[in-house]
């Protein structure tokens, strides 16, 4: 796999520009932007517009489609990484990004590093995945008529960002939030293992206390509900403190499935306890805690 990096470094200005040309031409309502647009929207001559384009599509950046006899060209995810990537860099908040160290149904997380050389996890954010074109049916969010792959992960983004930022300012167990761009969001980096690997835990029900705290803190004081939560989406640190991860589907403690999401959500939880480490919970008690404490 070729590293995000190794493209971003090898583009020039005018190939930057060739892609905002791209990105601005779809956002006109076009799945293909035919090559007369990008001529104009680019202000370059048609030979080196081609030549760049080329260069784009060999590195899999865009995409291209004869329509009509015409010549037409999309981005691809990559090449809106490359123009994400770009904004982050410009505004201070990325400097370099490595290695992908983690893929889910909607997104991808790469190793980065933040100005000052503070580590950080870049989620480049994959709505538009066939795996994922059912949860998004069941996502309000994400319902809007003619939503493009684009506006899709931008907003799930956003949404992500602000969760995150809320989060912390409670001091939620939650990655801090460094900011954003179009479909990628910039996080502390939480050194530790996804629950699901099933760490051996010297305090296992201090660590789904924690848990359970986090996800009051986010139904009471921020009026979320995570919505998706499972063994998947929480990392564990070296001292078993557990962060919980993944927060674009979240819905706000108003919506009518919320208290039937926040149910699920601690099931899940309790469930993988009692079968990885013999805890003997009680559902409706965490709910209890979360909604009502003491």
């Amino acid at each position: 796999m070729v590293n995000p990096g190794e493209i971003y470094r090898s583009l020039t200005s005018d190939d930057f520009k060739v892609l905002a040309a791209v990105e601005k031409g779809v956002s006109r309502g076009r799945e293909y932007v035919p090559l007369e647009m990008l001529e104009k929207i680019s202000g370059l001559h048609e030979e080196k517009l081609v030549l760049i384009l080329g260069k784009l599509h060999e590195l899999k950046l865009v995409k291209r489609k004869t329509i009509s006899g015409y010549k037409a060209y999309r981005l691809t995810y990559m090449g809106y990484d490359m123009l994400a990537f770009r904004a982050l860099v410009a505004g201070n908040i990325l400097e370099a990004i490595g290695d992908r160290i983690g893929v889910g149904k909607e997104s991808e997380i790469y190793l980065g590093l933040a100005p000052g050389g503070l580590k950080v996890a870049v989620k480049v954010l994959r709505i538009g995945r066939t795996s994922f074109r059912r949860t998004k049916l069941l996502r309000s969010w994400s319902s809007r008529p003619h939503m493009s792959w684009y506006d899709e992960s931008k907003l799930a983004a956003e949404r992500e960002f602000k969760a995150l930022k809320a989060l912390s300012s409670v001091n939620a167990l939650v990655p801090v939030p460094i900011g954003y761009n179009r479909h990628v969001v910039v996080v502390e980096y939480v050194e530790g293992v996804e629950l699901y690997t099933r760490p051996d835990l010297s305090r296992p029900g201090e660590v789904l206390d924690l848990i359970v705290e986090t996800i009051g803190k986010a139904y009471r004081d921020v009026g979320i509900v995570h919505g998706d939560l499972s063994e998947y989406n929480i990392i564990v640190t070296a001292d078993e403190k557990p962060y919980i991860i993944d927060w674009p589907q979240y819905v706000y403690r108003d919506e009518p499935n919320a208290v039937t999401l926040l149910r699920r959500d601690l099931s899940y939880i309790a469930r993988f306890f009692s079968k990885v480490y013999g805890l003997h919970v009680d559902v409706e008690a965490l709910f209890n805690r979360v909604v009502n404490p003491g």
